[in-house]
């Protein structure tokens, strides 16, 4: 059978230009800033304020860094906050994932009470001061729980869980409870593989949240006992800003004299960011598939 050849028209040919001139516009806009902020990074504090910093350092230096990592608290904010992100992001997902395949059985009749009494709560909050004393009487003040078990359950994630769950034949975990298998035998061994690419979707966008929040820290954890590293990178920023003010005295004169709140803040976007950035490729393809929950599947 002879392959038709279709004549591209004008307008068309125009239009996928255009496209592609937008897209590198629109790459470059997004890739420079960051480029920016390590250049910056890697420069000398005192020649960043110059300024006309754009893609490479003028000046080569590690003084930003060095002053960042200066001390051993580092090292445990980032294990503290690789645990917040490893634990969160499991039970997160495990519950919120459960708790949509609940809502999915069709032999359940609470189903739809539960999702509707779910949805509600993304509507209405008690407030920020009725949470806080509710975690106070449940004594998770100051304690690792306060990061993840709160957030056991998300309304939102668990109707995109449950919208993908419902695009799965009935028949199949029909057919497993013929065979006299459990619900939670269903749920682990036929929902949750097959539903992998929306379960590595969520395992992105909490596990982003969880590593980029750093209020939950400061309000629920003020002893410091359980700072994550954006709480205590925030705290070097502070303390850089703090020298800054007084550089003329003998101390800061001497000791920090070469740093700038400028490049120690340039320094810190990088270490933030530049983990996730490595992470986040390895998840796209699933998280492009399990994000376009109203897509055909195959």
């Amino acid at each position: 059978m002879e392959s038709k050849h279709y004549k591209t028209s004008l307008g068309s040919k125009i239009f996928d230009v255009i496209n592609f001139i937008f897209m590198i516009l629109l790459i470059i806009v997004m890739i420079y800033p960051f480029i920016n902020q390590l250049a910056i990074s890697f420069n000398d504090s005192v020649d960043a304020t110059k300024g006309g910093i754009y893609l490479v350092p003028r000046k080569f230096s590690l003084d930003a860094y060095k002053f960042i990592f200066k001390e051993n608290t580092l090292l445990k904010a980032t294990i503290i906050s690789i645990a917040r992100v490893l634990v969160g992001t499991f039970t997160t997902v495990l519950g919120t994932s459960l708790l949509a395949y609940i809502i999915t059985i069709k032999g359940f009749s609470g189903r739809k009470f539960m999702r509707r009494l779910f949805v509600i709560t993304m509507y209405i909050s008690g407030g920020l001061i009725p949470f806080y004393l509710l975690m106070s009487k449940l004594h998770l003040i100051n304690t690792f729980t306060i990061y993840w078990l709160p957030g056991i359950f998300s309304a939102y994630n668990m109707l995109i869980i449950a919208a993908y769950m419902q695009e799965i034949p009935n028949s199949l975990s029909e057919s497993a409870r013929i065979d006299g298998a459990g619900e939670i035998t269903i749920f682990l061994k036929i929902m949750l593989p097959i539903c992998v690419p929306v379960i590595a979707a969520m395992c992105v966008l909490n596990g982003v949240g969880h590593w980029n929040d750093w209020f939950t820290t400061i309000v629920y954890n003020p002893s410091g006992k359980w700072d994550t590293l954006q709480v205590y990178l925030r705290r070097v920023l502070l303390e850089t800003e703090a020298l800054e003010k007084i550089r003329d005295q003998q101390l800061a004169a001497t000791q920090y004299a070469s740093l700038t709140p400028q490049t120690v803040r340039a320094a810190i976007t990088m270490i933030v960011t530049i983990p996730i950035a490595m992470i986040y490729p390895f998840f796209q393809k699933y998280f492009i598939s399990g994000i376009t929950v109203g897509a055909v599947k195959e």
